[in-house]
């Protein structure tokens, strides 16, 4: 890509264009240092807050208008040659209005509801400017942080087939997973890490990666990063990128919790926000179900026995095993999904929802974020969320990329204060219904129906082994040292087939 064309058509519609008055950047005399003082973004003024959330900045140069369509973008053919085969033609807005910033480096802020697209908004920006570069061993070039491991490995997914297309080397460095082969892959050269901070810390403490080569860095839900209490490792990890790097943030919310960062890390940046935080996806119905809480069991069942998939959230591990082993009793196929289950099990559940071996995903709020489901409709929170925010992310789970969904909250009347209080904070307005199990009003607004009463077991698919090839036969005579080291050998063997 031809770095210096992007740099003086940044430059030239920089002197020339009043678009939005929001953006930013380091090039030319609008440079600043990430050192401290007038660099920061919060040394330009800030806009008013709207609630529980911080001022955004307000920046000095102003953005580069956005693109009706990919090939607008300075882009390498490759990248646009894979977007055509996975049949992403059109971009999301916030993917026309960032790219632009992005390509041409400018440090970005992007606010988009779940499902709206971030994922390709950064990750084309660093796939392209990072494309023709090779990793050394241990110092990858791009880095990609993310709360959770289930986030990590759809971001990974999502930007696999865009990597190879300009081959890019990508590792994923995730808790609950074998920290040996995530060195590994470290060790071999790759250009971008797709991590969780408190694995990469883990490697960076072994001498297995280190940062001080990476020039664009992501943060990928840093709201809930923070919520997480990940903050003092996210900045600990972020003060070994190169200081003059490009930094790019990207959350369905923005609140207080990320201020910091912002200030800290971000310099000059581009704003842009799809829609605010708290705003209703037109395609979702809100529904709050008031029901008694000696009915409430019951409903849920039915709920669950509907035809299509369902996500349920519940606020405990234990609530959510007692639940799916009461449904599989019931006749219904469901799995649970929780931070008390290995890394393996989570995938392996995920697996199954997905391809629809598995009707049912009871979860806790580790399912809130960076998991993708096409077609999902139904979203039921059986244990009304805390917090306004983990409604509008549990929500985001259905009504994805312009589908349709509803949402669903059964409410007991010790909990219906507090969820109306929920509900403002979010700034939505639901259908309130009083409902009981067996009425049409249940029904008619999640699909539930009486379960089967036939327990069922959900098995894993099987796999099958490939056939182990190139055995040594036994009556061939060895030298002496191979003949000692043949009986472990032949033990490995045997413990794999």
């Amino acid at each position: 890509m031809n770095r210096t064309r992007t740099n003086d058509r940044f430059a030239r519609t920089r002197d020339g264009s009043t678009h939005s008055g929001r953006g930013g950047s380091r090039f030319g005399s609008s440079a600043r240092s990430r050192s401290g003082g007038p660099s920061r973004s919060g040394g330009f003024g800030r806009r008013p807050a709207a609630q529980g959330e911080f001022a955004l900045p307000r920046t000095i140069t102003p953005a580069l208008p956005a693109v009706e369509g990919f090939a607008d973008l300075d882009m390498p053919g490759a990248l646009l040659g894979a977007l055509g085969s996975q049949g992403v033609t059109v971009p999301f807005p916030i993917q026309a209005a960032t790219l632009p910033n992005s390509l041409a480096g400018r440090d970005v802020l992007g606010r988009g509801r779940t499902g709206s697209g971030k994922t390709l908004a950064f990750g084309l920006a660093l796939l392209a400017r990072t494309a023709g570069q090779r990793a050394e061993a241990r110092q990858p070039l791009g880095l990609i942080l993310v709360p959770t491991r289930e986030l990590a490995q759809q971001v990974t997914d999502a930007l696999a087939p865009y990597a190879r297309s300009v081959r890019l080397r990508l590792a994923t460095v995730v808790g609950g997973m074998p920290i040996g082969r995530q060195a590994s892959s470290l060790r071999g050269g790759a250009e971008v890490v797709v991590a969780t901070p408190g694995r990469l810390k883990d490697l960076i403490d072994r001498g297995d990666c280190q940062l001080s080569q990476v020039a664009i860095t992501v943060l990928d839900e840093a709201d809930q990063m923070a919520d997480m209490g990940f903050m003092p490792q996210v900045t600990a990890l972020l003060d070994q990128v190169r200081p003059e790097g490009q930094r790019m943030l990207f959350s369905a919310t923005l609140d207080r919790n990320v201020d910091l960062l912002v200030r800290r890390y971000l310099s000059d940046p581009v704003v842009h926000s799809v829609d605010p935080s708290a705003g209703a996806v037109t395609t979702m119905e809100h529904h709050v179900l008031h029901v008694h809480g000696a009915d409430k069991h019951m409903a849920t069942t039915q709920i669950a026995a509907r035809d299509g998939r369902v996500i349920m959230f519940l606020d405990t591990k234990h609530a959510v095993d007692g639940l799916t082993e009461h449904l599989l009793n019931s006749g219904v196929r469901a799995a649970a999904l929780h931070g008390g289950k290995s890394q393996p099990q989570r995938t392996r559940t995920l697996a199954q929802f997905k391809s629809g071996h598995v009707n049912v995903l009871v979860a806790t709020n580790v399912a809130a974020r960076g998991i993708h489901v096409d077609s999902l409709d139904l979203v039921v929170n059986v244990d009304p969320p805390t917090d306004h925010k983990d409604y509008l992310h549990r929500g985001g789970r259905t009504a994805r990329a312009g589908e349709s969904g509803s949402v669903v909250t059964l409410v007991t009347p010790n909990q219906r204060r507090g969820m109306t209080r929920l509900m403002a904070a979010a700034g939505i307005v639901p259908q309130t219904t009083q409902v009981r199990t067996g009425e049409e009003a249940l029904h008619r607004i999640t699909g539930a129906q009486a379960p089967s009463g036939i327990p069922v077991v959900i098995t894993a698919p099987v796999v099958e082994r490939p056939k182990k090839r190139g055995a040594t036969s036994r009556g061939r005579r060895r030298p002496v040292s191979t003949a000692r080291r043949a009986p472990a050998r032949q033990s490995t063997a045997g413990s794999a087939a």
